[in-house]
């Protein structure tokens, strides 16, 4: 956002009247969002913004940070305890996420711009594929922001070069797709490249004449200013950024590291648990599922120990398939499956629909199995669940039952869509992704699936306690390579003795929690705090206990923090009837609305 337009629109805020300065407060921060944050915006449907890229130039950045501490202040200023009970949560939550923030700008996150997982060549594709393209307008638009990419590469250049002076990077080993990874958005012929697919599809609402002339001209931007700058980038990375990158995995390695990594995992998981707790909540965790692992085992009257039976699940043709194709239509049957048994689960189920697709060729030999991107009910968009078909002989038909569940229904799809579709609560609250909450709410979705009709043979219940123990695992290895000192590999064997997932599957989760240190640790912690509250609630409500409503009221506010959950739903145990709710748990800082920066 602007300075002239922030000052404008900060000076402007009430002076009186505690829900009229949050009002203000929430208006002006959703604006701040959207403006300072384009890309973002986009993928929300929010309109004027979609001829621009964020600024992440080193002014931009400093502007931005001075800003979000002017709203903290603002926020500090409004009498909470003047509100009306329904907005002290509204004032709560925007209240931690701005203090969060604020806190983090100790760190120099700016400086890791770009991984293997995140960053511009990532990002680019995605935001371009999610502008409006219903007229030439749209396409206009959409080439002014084209022609704005050299400038965002140059910034993002830029910071990669203060990074590599300071020695702040991603890991040296996990850079090393990086290079073919922009070099996939230029390929020679431009029909080819992600950048240009718009210009490939055109709809039938723009004349022959104007597709001619908005082709021809985004076919010249690639050719001319596209492609050089790509190249460069690519160019950089191979020549300087790589060869000068640290070479210690642990992000405790960075200056400042122990601190920066402990704020990263409060701000992740929403709670106040150290790396130490967090890795001792994992050992426990992976024998507790080890063990029902060797129940299923014994079940199926394997011959062999735990090595030999993951060895088996991991390379016997049975369990794969045979094409790209045949791996996505039984995606795309799961997900039907699923969908109709949710009534049993949910009262309430969400308006916008979902889709499932493969993950995009020039990202899918470095990505996750499988990720899920958001809709828009205004940008008429739908959810999509993305499915890896790279290496047909990493993907399992064990995994994906479970897999399913969690990104699509009744996993992510599902909660954001609801959070979304909120009535009666400020833009803001609708765009809110604590980690915690959405990937605690996966997993523990995952745990649904035996309600649904899933998880019917051994082997796909296995895969469900795999998935299980691959979270659980997560705890152990991030906290073991960043604060205890563990090796990559060490944390690869580890992951390897206590899973089935193929080796190629495991390198790359240990190349993501190096690159995204915290972030993993939040899926088990929010499963196990979702699963503490609805065995306090099945406990104190006995036959009064409602899964249905469980769930409707667990979803009805959005995404929360951990523990702000906890005491939204204790106060509804106690509605419902029961004597007295668990202990809450102590009080962490919120999760980041914002993406970085």
């Amino acid at each position: 956002m602007e300075q002239e337009a922030f000052d404008k629109a900060f000076d402007a805020l009430p002076k009186k009247g505690a829900e009229a300065k949050l009002e203000a407060l929430q208006d002006l921060r959703y604006q701040w969002l959207m403006e300072s944050f384009p890309n973002w915006a986009t993928y929300q449907g929010y309109p004027g913004v979609n001829d621009r890229w964020t600024d992440v130039s080193i002014e931009g950045i400093k502007r931005r940070r001075e800003q979000t501490r002017r709203l903290l202040a603002a926020s500090r200023h409004i009498e909470a305890d003047k509100l009306p009970e329904a907005r002290q949560l509204d004032h709560q939550l925007l209240y931690q996420d701005l203090l969060t923030e604020v806190k983090g700008f100790q760190f120099p996150e700016h400086l890791l711009p770009v991984t293997h997982m995140s960053g511009i060549q990532r990002n680019v594709p995605g935001v371009l594929a999610a502008m409006p393209r219903d007229n030439a307008a749209d396409y206009d638009q959409l080439i002014v922001r084209l022609d704005g990419l050299p400038r965002l590469i140059q910034q993002t250049r830029t910071l990669m070069e203060e990074g590599l002076e300071q020695q702040i990077t991603p890991p040296q080993i996990t850079l090393r797709d990086l290079p073919a990874q922009i070099r996939a958005l230029i390929p020679a012929d431009p029909n080819e490249s992600p950048l240009m697919k718009a210009f490939v599809e055109m709809p039938e609402t723009i004349s022959a004449s104007q597709q001619k002339r908005l082709r021809n001209r985004a076919f010249a931007l690639y050719h001319r200013e596209l492609v050089p700058a790509w190249r460069d980038l690519a160019e950089f990375v191979e020549r300087e950024y790589i060869p000068g990158a640290r070479v210690n995995t642990a992000f405790t390695s960075l200056p400042d590291g122990t601190r920066w990594y402990a704020h990263k995992v409060r701000d992740n998981t929403t709670t106040a648990l150290s790396p130490a707790e967090i890795h001792r909540i994992g050992l426990e965790e992976v024998k507790r599922i080890r063990g029902e692992m060797d129940k299923i085992i014994a079940k199926t009257g394997f011959e062999g120990d735990f090595a030999a039976f993951t060895d088996f699940l991991r390379n016997d043709p049975q369990f794969y398939h045979n094409s790209r194709e045949d791996l996505m239509r039984d995606y795309r049957d799961i997900a039907k499956r699923i969908d109709g048994e949710l009534p049993k689960l949910f009262r309430t189920l969400p308006r916008l629909p979902y889709g499932v697709k493969r993950i995009p060729s020039y990202s899918e030999k470095s990505q996750t199995t499988a990720y899920y991107q958001p809709g828009s009910m205004e940008a008429g968009r739908a959810g999509i669940f993305y499915a890896n078909t790279y290496n047909l002989a990493s993907r399992p038909k064990w995994e994906m039952e479970a897999l399913t569940v969690h990104e699509a229904m009744p996993g992510h799809h599902l909660q954001i869509a609801l959070a979304q579709e909120i009535e009666d609560v400020h833009p803001l609250r609708r765009l809110s992704m604590y980690t915690g909450f959405v990937e605690g709410w996966g997993l523990y979705s995952e745990s649904l699936g035996y309600d649904l009709g899933l998880y019917t043979d051994p082997y796909s219940e296995f895969g469900a306690l795999t998935y299980d123990m691959w979270r659980a695992v997560r705890l152990v290895v991030d906290t073991g390579m960043h604060q205890l000192g563990w090796s990559r590999e060490q944390a690869i064997e580890y992951f390897m003795n206590n899973s089935a997932k193929p080796r190629h599957d495991i390198t790359v989760e240990i190349d993501r929690y190096l690159v995204w240190p915290g972030q993993a640790l939040a899926y088990k912690l929010g499963q196990l705090k979702i699963k503490d509250l609805r065995a306090t609630a099945e406990e104190q409500l006995g036959n009064n206990f409602d899964v249905r409503s469980f769930h409707d009221h667990l979803l009805g506010a959005g995404a929360l923090p951990l523990n702000v959950l906890e005491s939204r739903m204790n106060d509804w145990i106690v509605a419902q009837g029961g004597e007295t709710a668990a202990t809450p748990s102590e009080p962490a800082q919120a999760g980041e609305v914002t993406p970085s920066n």
